[in-house]
């Protein structure tokens, strides 16, 4: 940028990179897995041969249709801020604002977790006083902010190194384990006096955890020279995640003695009597190959912590940008392009909490993604609708395979296995995820009203209720957004009293909260709900009197594809 240039900041201030399919693919590789820890945990749970089947049967029910979710709107609607954009171009300001905070605050909140693991896994090898631990944690954000301080084509660079490197040593595993075949590794499929549905309720909500993250990449297409590389970046992500899960655990099942399953740990070969994959390659190959492993534990962590901290940062930043966050977190860097407030923001963040009890935290931000990937299907429905199959084609343009039909399986398994998994993680779970997506409402209202949102870009078509100082309609969403809480807490409770109560007999120490209240907790959520429901009938009813939503014009076609992709020429998705 010339000196002589004035400043620009927001979205037309940043710099696009000339970023290849191949960082894309190690972007999405460390957003989505950085390798296959977690999965330990998911063992002993669900039973070695539902975690195989489950591990399989979730790339094809979950992760792709994500995936082609994702890429097909990411490839229509290429801009800074991907679902919140997307969610905001099918259903308004109000919807949008809520995606965008559920997935923005949800990376604020479990950023921290990494950098807690990294000092958890480094102290396994050097004891470290408590001012150790903290210069440590210290060292890590720093280091990551410079890295994404300096620009996304640099993070695409780590990316990518540390990528090969974890890539590297679960293929050793896999190798190594599959040479070393001991026992089968299916067996036995459930443990013992597990039912199906204990056995897949112990494992869904980990497996839909070590499958999600496709849709952060969006968040920084606005940077991507070329955004089509970003559909093609996915495809090839996707069967690469799945590889990285499936064959390592397969062959670790295989080569450790039988029964041991049941101690598979996170912390698996590394300390105690625990098993995981480091077991594998200590068991065959030596000792030292312990300590090595447990470096790669700590390198994912670390490559999980730079990408999350790229696609995090821009949330609010694109937020700001429509005038419905702060404007000071819309500052770019003039030389580097780069959003660096909202970077800076998002570090500080992460070290007061890398600090904190996350057992409050994560429990809000299960719910904040789950309803993330509920809004995000109904938001492509919407806008095949508003722009054309026939129209995206004409550009070259990715489109989900299968017509209707498709569309129809890539929407729907995500819906509803996204509620399935809000149901069996618990009744603290739902309760604390209510309270933290209500948040969203909250948010808006302040921030709508300071800062005027889409009204202050465009009056015309983004008019003000006078009364409100909300959007016109605005009194009608929010009565929808009550009706559907309290739709899901009033019937959830009904679920979750048979599976908790009746048929699981869950004590107090299988919550993580409310385990001394749960029968009283439940009776809350039957109440509210209900009170939710009426309430929100009542504010919609009172809404298309007073605040009646602003009737949908025909859509622009030419000019909404002129907005998203004729800032520059792009290649089509069918392009090499």
């Amino acid at each position: 940028m010339s000196q002589n240039q004035p400043q620009v900041h927001g979205v037309a201030g940043l710099k696009k990179h000339d970023i290849k399919v191949s960082g894309i693919v190690f972007m999405l590789y460390c957003l989505v897995a950085a390798g296959a820890f977690g999965i330990e945990e998911m063992i002993p749970e669900a039973g070695p041969g539902m975690t195989i089947i489950l591990l399989i049967a979730f790339p094809i029910i979950w992760a792709y249709p994500i995936s082609n979710l994702v890429a097909e709107c990411g490839s229509v609607l290429p801009s800074e801020g991907g679902v919140y954009v997307w969610v905001k171009e099918a259903f308004g300001e109000f919807w949008g604002f809520q995606a965008g905070w559920w997935g923005t605050v949800s990376t604020y909140i479990t950023n921290g977790v990494y950098v807690a693991l990294v000092y958890g896994y480094v102290s396994q090898m050097i004891p470290m006083s408590e001012a150790a631990g903290h210069a440590l944690k210290i060292g890590m954000i720093l280091i990551f902010t410079v890295i994404n301080l300096l620009g996304l084509k640099e993070v695409g660079k780590v990316s990518t190194i540390l990528s090969i490197l974890i890539i590297l040593a679960f293929a050793l595993v896999a190798v190594v384990g599959f040479l070393n075949w001991n026992t089968n590794p299916m067996e036995p499929s459930m443990p013992e006096g597990y039912s199906f549905i204990d056995s897949v309720g112990g494992g869904i909500c980990i497996c839909v955890w070590m499958y999600c993250g496709y849709e952060c990449i969006s968040n920084m297409a606005g940077e991507v020279k070329n955004p089509q590389v970003i559909p093609k970046g996915l495809m090839i992500a996707m069967p690469l995640v799945a590889l990285t899960y499936v064959l390592p655990t397969l062959a670790g099942l295989a080569t450790l003695p039988e029964g041991s399953w049941e101690n598979w740990a996170t912390d698996g070969g590394f300390a105690g009597e625990t098993v995981g994959y480091a077991t594998v390659l200590t068991q065959n190959l030596g000792a030292a190959w312990g300590y090595i492993f447990l470096i790669i534990a700590i390198v994912s962590q670390c490559a999980i912590f730079n990408t999350y901290l790229a696609s995090g940062s821009r949330g609010f930043f694109v937020l700001a940008d429509d005038n419905l966050c702060p404007k000071f977190l819309v500052k770019v860097s003039k030389k580097r392009g780069v959003p660096y407030v909202g970077i800076l923001s998002l570090a500080v963040v992460t070290l007061i909490l890398a600090q904190s009890d996350f057992t409050t935290l994560v429990s809000m931000e299960v719910v904040f993604m789950l309803a993330l990937y509920i809004i995000l299907p109904i938001s492509v429905i919407k806008l095949r609708k508003k722009i054309p199959v026939e129209e995206r084609k004409k550009r070259g343009l990715y489109v989900m395979p299968g017509g209707s039909p498709g569309l129809i399986f890539y929407a729907g398994f995500p819906i509803a296995i996204a509620i399935i998994a809000l149901l069996i993680n618990g009744t603290d779970y739902l309760v604390m995820g209510l309270m933290a997506t209500a948040s969203g409402i909250v948010a808006y209202v302040i921030f709508k009203i300071a800062y005027g949102g889409l009204f202050k870009q465009d009056p015309q078509k983004y008019p003000l209720n006078p009364k409100t100082k909300l959007a016109a309609g605005d009194t009608v969403r929010i009565g929808v957004y009550l009706i559907c809480a309290g739709v899901m807490a009033f019937l959830g409770q009904f679920w979750l009293h048979w599976y908790e109560i009746d048929y699981g007999e869950w004590g107090p120490g299988d919550y993580d909260m409310f385990g001394n209240v749960i029968p009283q907790v439940l009776e809350g959520l039957k109440w509210g709900g209900l009170a939710a429901v009426i309430l929100g009938l009542i504010v919609v009813l009172l809404g298309y009197k007073k605040d009646r939503p602003v009737r949908e014009e025909a859509v622009d076609i030419d000019a909404l594809m002129d907005k998203y992709l004729n800032e520059e020429k792009h290649e089509s998705f069918f392009d090499d």
